[in-house]
C-alpha cells in the first residue's frame, strides 16, 4: 500500500492526513475483497525498514493501528473478517499487542474472509527467522539437515497458516517488491498500478483480479 505521502503533499497537507486517507482504502479494498471472491487479503502495513522514518511519523503510523484496531474490531467481526498478522508484530508495543492479539483471538472463527495484516514485517528477515529455526532443530538432532525441503520452509514462514500467494498487487507506480512475500512470490502473478493508495479502491481491485483472470499459470511448466 504506497503513495500516501505522495497523496498528502500533492494536496500540501500533512502527511499524516495521506496515511488517514490510506486507512478508508483499506475499508473499501476489504469491503470488496470477498464480493470478487477473494478469501485471504494481506496488507503489508508497515515493514521492517519503516523504523527508519522520522520519530514522528513512526508514531503516528503506531497511533492510527492502534485507534482502527480497537474502533474497526466490532465492524470487522461483524463483517465475517477473520484477522492475522505477520512479521514481528509482538515487538511492537505492548498496548498495541494486546489489542492485536485480542483481536485475533475474537475474529478467528470468522469465514468470509482472512485479512493479514503485515506488521514490523522484512520478507528477508522472515527468512533469516524460518532458517535459524530449523537450524536449531538440526542442531538438536530433532531434523536431518540433509532431508530439509521447500515444504520444510514454507511451514516455518509466518505464512505457514495462510493460502499460497497468487497475486501480488503494488500501488503508486512503483515497480518492485520491496521485501514483501519474497519466498512466496515465487509464481505469484505480479501486477503495478499508478493509482497512489488512498485512491485505491473496488474498481482498482477489480482491474487486477479481471487481469489476473486473463493471465495463463503455467509454474515452469508448458
Amino acid at each position: 500500500m504506497d503513495g500516501n505521502g505522495r497523496w498528502a503533499k500533492a494536496r500540501r497537507l500533512p502527511r499524516l492526513a495521506g496515511h488517514r486517507a490510506g486507512v478508508e482504502a483499506v475499508r473499501r479494498v476489504v469491503k470488496a475483497a470477498p464480493e470478487l471472491g477473494i478469501d485471504t487479503l494481506t496488507l503489508y502495513a508497515f515493514s521492517s525498514e519503516n523504523w527508519r522514518r522520522p520519530p514522528e511519523e513512526v508514531s503516528d503510523l503506531m497511533g492510527l493501528l492502534l485507534q482502527h484496531i480497537r474502533c474497526e474490531l466490532d465492524e470487522l467481526d461483524e463483517a465475517g473478517v477473520r484477522l492475522g498478522f505477520i512479521g514481528e508484530w509482538r515487538a511492537l508495543r505492548s498496548d498495541i499487542v494486546v489489542e492485536l492479539e485480542r483481536a485475533q483471538v475474537r475474529t478467528a472463527g470468522n469465514r468470509r474472509l482472512n485479512l493479514v495484516v503485515a506488521l514490523n514485517y522484512g520478507a528477508q528477515d522472515e527468512l533469516v527467522r524460518a532458517v535459524r529455526r530449523l537450524a536449531t532443530e538440526a542442531a538438536a538432532g530433532r531434523r536431518d539437515p540433509a532431508a530439509i525441503s521447500p515444504a520444510d520452509i514454507e511451514a516455518a514462514l509466518d505464512t505457514a497458516a495462510f493460502a499460497p500467494v497468487d497475486l501480488i498487487i503494488r500501488s503508486s507506480g512503483e515497480v518492485r517488491l520491496s521485501n514483501f512475500l519474497l519466498w512466496q512470490a515465487a509464481y505469484a502473478e505480479l501486477w503495478f498500478t499508478p493509482v497512489l493508495w488512498p485512491d485505491f479502491d473496488a474498481a482498482v481491485l477489480r482491474q487486477a483480479t479481471e487481469a489476473f483472470a486473463r493471465r495463463e499459470r503455467r509454474f515452469g511448466g508448458r
